[in-house]
């Protein structure tokens, strides 16, 4: 049988070697989807959906915010004709309800023993329903851009099977700066990354998703789920 000269395979591991290096880097750039695709893929995913549930953690931390804040809870998210209903109640670092209906959001804080009722668009919580709820298209609000590298690298230690994009006001909004939107191959938000004109930043992971959990409920319990009376005591401040 006839050897090959070492030259001889050298030039054989040439070409196979360019191949194994083209096929790779084809690999890698069709694991990056675009951030307009992520959107799109996101609310199409979302706008399948009547309700979910869902368990979080947060962090904020920032230079006005002082040492890092955690906090934990749990979540609700509601659509039906048109209109949204969402409920987050944290658990830690104290307790506090707060329930959007898309035309105003009230916010219980117990340590304060106050409810605070604000219009729809006051604050982040309509922000945060207008990405769950997949009933109006996000690049009319927003530009969409690929992640940030170090942010996107921060998710990635999440799990590295997440899609992420990055949305810039079009116009500019008193809470946002940015938001960073990372979704798994489901097409379902796993992390929300929030920067403010501060440079607070405000990470939620979500987790322990449950999909259409209301749809065995009449309308009159599922309005319960989405309604909070404060305890008596209570001051009520309405913005």
């Amino acid at each position: 049988m006839n050897r090959l000269s070492p030259r001889s395979l050298h030039r054989l591991r040439q070409p196979l070697l360019t191949c194994l290096i083209v096929g790779l880097m084809a690999g890698i750039a069709a694991a990056v989807e675009p951030p307009e695709q992520v959107v799109e893929r996101m609310q199409k995913r979302y706008q399948e959906l009547t309700s979910f549930s869902f368990t979080f953690g947060q962090q904020t931390s920032g230079q006005l915010s002082g040492r890092p804040k955690t906090g934990n809870g749990s979540g609700i998210l509601y659509h039906h004709d048109s209109q949204t209903l969402m409920r987050w109640n944290y658990e830690r670092p104290e307790r506090q309800v707060i329930i959007s209906n898309g035309e105003e959001v009230s916010m219980y804080f117990e340590n304060l023993q106050q409810m605070i009722i604000a219009p729809g668009d006051a604050g982040q919580s309509d922000v945060l329903a207008s990405f769950f709820s997949g009933d109006k298209a996000l690049d009319e609000s927003f530009l969409m851009v690929d992640p940030d590298p170090e942010i996107a690298a921060a998710a990635e230690e999440l799990s590295p099977s997440l899609h992420g994009a990055q949305l810039l006001p079009r116009q500019p909004h008193a809470q946002l700066r940015s938001v960073h939107l990372f979704i798994d191959d489901e097409s379902l938000i796993r992390r929300i990354d929030l920067m403010d004109h501060f440079d607070t930043r405000t990470v939620i992971d979500i987790d322990s998703l449950i999909i259409n959990p209301l749809d065995d409920m009449d309308n009159t319990a599922i309005l319960e789920i989405f309604s909070f009376v404060p305890p008596p005591g209570t001051e009520i401040i309405r913005q």
